[in-house]
């Protein structure tokens, strides 16, 4: 993976100059490590007419597929071979601008101790990339680079020079050309274009790659006229990120235009704001129904399937009258982390012998759980895949057969209240399934019909009048309470 930044000079201002502008000397050839390898930096060529300094990644590739665990983190192309097929070490990505965020921070930030006066003054100006993969063709390299400055030569590169009937690749040979630019604006260009035109990062993109992206498009990103796509593809498409990313530089944009701060435009309506009650979160209105629900079946042990996290165990822990509490999951992470939140090796001997965490699959038959009052599976059916839910519902209702079984379920109908939730998407990336209000109520009735239950329903959280609750909540009773007793 291979970059060069070149710029020319005069015996007043020499090319060299460069040197302290990236704070890397141009006799030394120097190596630096970065998350992803070994990073190079050399100067092929030094002198007052001319300088170029080249970055080099060397990429250590099985560190990679460990970190990865060999899923191609951030949506590498060619997943199913992506472990051992792949541009990654070659083509300038995210692992590319990483290691120039690294390598040079202190150029990124136009900081310059030795020659105060160098970072601010505009030089000319010449970056190549052999390779940089490019998903939109040189078209949109163009629109990207032009607006910023940049004289922009995209090259395709064919899938095969002996074979040109193939077609070009999604490869360019980039050149760019400035005369009216820092050093530090154009390594800011370079950091957040470099994975826009890749889309696709080699890491989880977190809250604070927000941040990371307003620092480094201060001054050119509110005004960029493909704002938008490079604000959705530098977050990986996450739409509660870009929203907010977008809102921040709304608001940069509308203090440019009123030539005033951006805390004073954001501050003014932080009186109306400060009053206002915040929603209470869905997840806390689901388990409050749940508790209330289990009240009032007068259920006293109670198995929390699928538990996760241990969330729903903690607040039952809080009500006295659940006198056992019993969390199931499949997942022994799951059960680690629930072990830590409800602080079980330091909870007093009297409470601890109220809750109980057990490993478990909810698709087979498990004895453990036979003879409980109630059943809860909180958000659970919905990761199943639909020809196995026979097989939960048959350990549930017809091997355990607690007296009262709960489900909640998202209900799909709500998701088009999501404003952050693409038309057509589950809520969660494992779901397999999210069902109408129709479809929730014919599965649970034949449930009901088959095991001897009878069922109602219930609304979680606020219950639109078109579409429903987000969460639907089926309340199954046992008909016959003395065989669940004798079981």
């Amino acid at each position: 993976m291979f970059l060069t930044i070149s710029t020319t000079g005069t015996p007043e201002r020499p090319a060299t100059d460069l040197g302290y502008l990236l704070h890397k000397h141009p006799d030394k050839a120097q190596a630096f490590s970065t998350s992803s390898g070994t990073a190079h930096v050399l100067y092929p060529e030094a002198d007052a007419g001319r300088c170029t300094a080249a970055l080099l990644l060397e990429v250590d590739t099985v560190a990679l597929v460990r970190k990865g665990k060999g899923k191609g983190r951030g949506g590498a192309p060619d997943a199913a071979l992506a472990q051992y097929v792949n541009d990654r070490p070659y083509a300038a990505s995210s692992l590319l601008a990483v290691a120039l965020s690294s390598v040079f921070s202190s150029a990124m930030k136009g900081v310059c101790h030795a020659r105060p006066e160098l970072p601010g003054q505009a030089r000319p100006l010449r970056v190549e990339v052999p390779a940089l993969p490019a998903r939109g063709g040189p078209g949109l390299v163009t629109r990207l680079f032009e607006p910023l400055g940049w004289t922009v030569t995209a090259q395709a590169v064919p899938l095969d020079t002996e074979f040109p009937d193939w077609g070009d690749s999604r490869y360019v040979r980039l050149v760019l050309e400035s005369g009216t630019l820092t050093v530090a604006e154009a390594l800011r260009h370079l950091y957040v274009l470099l994975p826009v035109l890749d889309d696709a990062k080699h890491y989880w993109v977190a809250p604070d790659e927000v941040d990371k992206l307003l620092r480094a498009g201060e001054g050119w990103l509110p005004g960029h006229p493909e704002q938008k796509l490079i604000t959705s593809r530098y977050l990986s498409r996450r739409w509660s990120l870009t929203r907010q990313a977008t809102e921040r530089l709304e608001l940069v944009r509308l203090a440019e235009a009123d030539d005033s701060e951006v805390e004073t435009i954001d501050n003014a309506v932080e009186a109306e704001t400060e009053t206002e009650e915040k929603p209470t979160p869905l997840a806390v209105q689901r388990r409050e129904a749940i508790v209330t629900a289990l009240r009032r079946s007068g259920a006293a042990r109670v198995l929390d399937l699928g538990c996760g996290q241990g969330q729903l165990v903690q607040s039952l822990l809080k009500d006295p009258a659940f006198t056992e509490i019993v969390g199931v999951d499949v997942s022994m992470r799951a059960l680690t982390i629930a072990s830590r939140r409800l602080k079980l090796d330091r909870m007093g001997e009297r409470q601890a012998s109220r809750v109980t965490l057990l490993q478990g699959s909810l698709t087979y038959t498990d004895t453990r759980l036979k003879g409980y009052d109630a059943a809860v599976l909180s958000e659970v059916i919905e990761h199943l895949d639909l020809p196995r839910l026979p097989a939960l519902e048959y350990a549930v209702f017809g091997a355990a057969r607690p007296r009262t079984v709960l489900v909640t379920t998202p209900n799909v109908e709500y998701n088009v209240r999501w404003e952050t939730l693409p038309a057509g998407h589950v809520r969660h990336g494992d779901h397999r399934f999210e069902w109408t209000r129709d479809e929730f109520r014919a599965w649970a009735q034949a449930v009901a019909e088959r095991h001897g239950y009878t069922v109602a329903y219930e609304p979680v959280g606020p219950d639109d009048p078109e579409v429903g609750p987000p969460t639907q909540m089926a309340l199954f009773t046992l008909t016959n309470p003395k065989e669940a007793k004798a079981a």
